[in-house]
């Protein structure tokens, strides 16, 4: 067990406050710092001791990653953990699946698109399911709305340049539905675009004050038509689930889900892939076709997820998430059965004889026995196995 030093990513939506708060360092930072990656990406390994854990993990791959993780994931640690800080959206965005990863990555191969251009699309062959869970308030859209709500959205716009899509939609078939509103909205000419946009935001502004969940999604409407105007990532927004996670919950997300990360903290965890379809609300390559052709256009009713008995379930293989709080004076078992990686986020704990302050992980090979965490003051634990 040693302790792991992250690799820290600026992206123009990253915050200048909330890591460098979290970690005790100077704020606000120079520039923005959307993520510190803990975990052995090859774009950005986290190193022990000026080592990077990729070159440690191929060193001995089955003392690192146990039997069972290295016959399935050969010599590649399998998920990757990040501390995320959002002051501003990010991309309208999805993720492949499997299938869907495998066979974009072989297709571009095929095209010779370099794994570093900046129209690839395709950098792994694997699927990128991934887990947020907020640390502090946190905004996100994500999945399509279920289309009885999106319908009341629109009523109450009573917006007549929206009003000539509704012929579109059949409650009775949502997939099919949102599958042709949103293919109809990529493909209008920009200047009918803007105009809809232009409409949408119109009758937006005299709603606000409502008061309820339509006027919270107005309210990002808008954001976005300032930040993006014209986008089609602002149509977007208008069809997809907006939520508010308190501290503690969290929000999975599957293959061909519709995201966009809005602003708030959190930890996040994900299979260890960098694929990522973008349709909007960035300067970064978009392609909206392939987009479309991985999106998932069921809609979904709470994707939120509420922790049992400190663990937060999902249906990913790649990782399991825990969250430990521990007292001052009390005792965290760290019990593990492959490679891992323990984050701390608030307080002070000691596991064996590193001490770890927020923002600060240690890396937990497979053939580590287990550890125990201690606490000279309250502190937060978020454990990521494979």
């Amino acid at each position: 067990m040693q302790k792991l030093t992250g690799t820290l990513r600026s992206y123009p939506w990253g915050s200048r406050t909330l890591i460098p708060e979290l970690r005790g360092l100077p704020s606000p930072s120079d520039r923005p710092e959307a993520e510190l990656w803990f975990g052995a990406h090859p774009v950005g390994s986290s190193t022990i001791q000026d080592r990077a854990l990729t070159d440690i993990i191929a060193e001995d791959p089955v003392a690192a990653l146990g039997t069972r993780v290295y016959e399935q994931y050969g010599d590649n640690l399998p998920f990757l953990l990040k501390i995320l800080a959002a002051a501003e959206p990010l991309s309208l965005q999805a993720h492949p699946s499997a299938d869907q990863a495998l066979e974009g990555f072989e297709r571009e191969n095929r095209l010779g698109i370099p794994l570093n251009a900046g129209n690839r699309n395709y950098r792994d062959p694997r699927h990128k399911p991934e887990l947020v869970v907020a640390l502090t308030d946190f905004h996100a859209m994500a999945g399509f709305r279920p289309l009885h709500q999106t319908l009341e959205l629109f009523a109450v716009l009573a917006c007549a340049e929206l009003d000539r899509y509704l012929t579109i939609l059949d409650p009775a078939s949502e997939a099919d539905s949102l599958r042709g509103l949103f293919t109809t909205w990529i493909t209008i000419p920009s200047a009918a675009r803007r105009r809809l946009i232009d409409g949408i935001v119109s009758s937006a502004r005299t709603l606000l004050e409502r008061g309820d969940w339509i006027s919270d999604v107005l309210a990002t409407v808008l954001e976005l038509q300032e930040r993006y105007p014209g986008d089609i990532g602002v149509l977007g927004a208008l069809l997809l689930n907006h939520l508010h996670l308190s501290p503690g919950e969290a929000l999975y997300l599957d293959a061909g889900h519709l995201h966009a990360y809005v602003s708030g903290l959190g930890v996040e965890v994900m299979a260890n892939s960098d694929n990522v379809l973008r349709g909007g609300l960035t300067s970064k390559y978009v392609d909206v076709p392939e987009l479309v052709r991985i999106l998932d256009f069921r809609s979904v009713c709470d994707p939120v997820v509420t922790p049992v008995g400190g663990e937060y379930i999902v249906p990913a293989s790649e990782f399991r998430l825990l969250h430990g709080c521990v007292a001052e004076g009390d005792e965290l078992t760290v019990e593990h059965d492959g490679p891992s990686i323990a984050l701390c986020t608030s307080g002070s704990i000691s596991l064996g004889e590193l001490e770890l302050k927020p923002g600060e992980a240690v890396w937990i090979p497979a053939s580590s026995p287990a550890c125990v965490a201690t606490s000279t003051s309250a502190g937060e634990l978020f454990i990521a196995r494979a």
